[in-house]
């Protein structure tokens, strides 16, 4: 089965209703902030958001998500919208409530984990990233082949449905595991290519760019190295790990892997196919952290990436914060806070060339505190000396 990620057409402007559960205790603001987030991933596939809508429940309906109270408020929204997605803020719904709700709506109905991995098809672009997002795909679709089989023979493209899904029904399992074991083989020679690029940069400082998603990591190491590294203002724009080298003055220089965004609740399957991308996180010297100063829930932004820093035993790294996009902001209120709580942080704007200056002197620290960190001259260094 050959379920190259890039060979359904995108579905342009379709329109979604959005629908976001607000369980008992939960913190509103939280849930109107996800909800947000979740408009920008349907702006990012291709779709247009019509409408968006929170329900509070105590619990999910084991049939319906919502309730089958809401049914025919959902369908007259359906109707005289024209909607042709819901697409529910949640990561994981069953198939059995896909199929109920597809079957009184008479539409398709997705969840946040179906939006990423279709962001993912999209913007795959080398062999290695095509490999990961078709890996995540069918490990995500493979459990739900049985209670899927009805909505499966419905899809025809659009969000959510790049990739092998339409092809679910005409693969038994064996097949899928099939394809599974094949793109695992191909994933691990590009990780012994990968490997040998990175034993090729021993005796060099490097440093892992992370954030979360358009925190503005490109941009940065672009102005940084005066590269062209592709930007976008747009959520993952890029999935693929860029090394350049970054002159901090003119007797040092170290060089910077631009990474993948993480972003909330990021699909298990998604963040394990791409663990050999993340092996350059891993094989860093230390860690500059992107974040987004204008975000409307930056800790839980920046709590996000630690989390996955401490996923990939990250955390003990050197680490330079650098809060981006402060020329976004009405006032200094925020910029005091950030400076209250990181103490050390460099607070500027990549756009306005601001916070640069600080940022070389930070980088420059780091990189003579590693240097240190190796008893022999740095270029003769060992590779596992760090």
């Amino acid at each position: 089965m050959d379920a190259s990620v890039n060979r359904i057409p995108s579905s342009r402007d379709e329109r979604a209703l959005l629908i976001a559960l607000r369980m008992q205790g939960e913190n509103i603001e939280q849930v109107q902030y996800s909800l947000e987030e979740l408009n920008l991933l349907i702006k990012t596939a291709g779709g247009i958001t019509v409408d968006a809508m929170t329900v509070n429940r105590d619990k999910i309906d084991a049939a319906y998500i919502i309730g089958k109270g809401y049914i025919p408020r959902l369908q007259d929204i359906i109707e005289e919208k024209e909607i042709r997605l819901v697409v529910f803020d949640m990561n994981n719904i069953r198939p059995a409530q896909i199929r109920n709700l597809e079957d009184v709506l008479k539409c398709r109905v997705i969840g946040r984990t179906e939006v990423i991995l279709d962001i993912f098809a999209r913007r795959a672009r080398s062999a290695e990233a095509k490999i990961q997002v078709e890996l995540a795909q069918l490990k995500y679709i493979l459990p739900r082949l049985k209670g899927l089989g009805g909505v499966l023979s419905r899809l025809g493209g659009g969000i959510g449905t790049r990739g092998p899904g339409e092809k679910m029904l005409e693969t038994d399992r064996r097949h899928i595991q099939r394809r599974i074991h094949t793109l695992d083989a191909k994933l691990v020679k590009h990780q012994k290519h990968r490997a040998r690029t990175r034993s090729g940069r021993s005796g060099q400082i490097i440093g892992a760019v992370v954030g979360y998603t358009n925190a503005g990591k490109s941009t940065l190491i672009n102005y940084l190295a005066r590269d062209d590294l592709f930007v976008e203002d747009r959520l993952f724009a890029t999935l693929d790990s860029y090394t350049r080298t970054v002159y901090i003055d003119r007797e040092r220089k170290t060089l910077l892997t631009d990474t993948v965004g993480f972003i909330r609740n990021l699909p298990a399957n998604l963040i394990e196919s791409f663990r050999s991308t993340l092996e350059d996180i891993v094989n860093a010297d230390y860690i500059l952290h992107v974040v987004d100063i204008n975000a409307g829930d930056i800790e839980v932004n920046i709590q996000t990436v630690e989390k996955e820093l401490a996923s990939l035993d990250c955390m003990n790294k050197p680490l330079i914060f650098y809060f981006n996009k402060s020329d976004l902001l009405p006032d200094d209120t925020r910029i005091n806070m950030i400076k209250n709580r990181y103490h050390g942080a460099v607070i500027g704007s990549v756009k306005e060339k601001t916070g640069m200056e600080e940022l070389r002197e930070r980088l420059g620290a780091i990189h003579d505190e590693v240097q240190k960190t190796c008893p022999q001259e740095w270029e003769a260094c060992n590779p596992a000396c760090h």
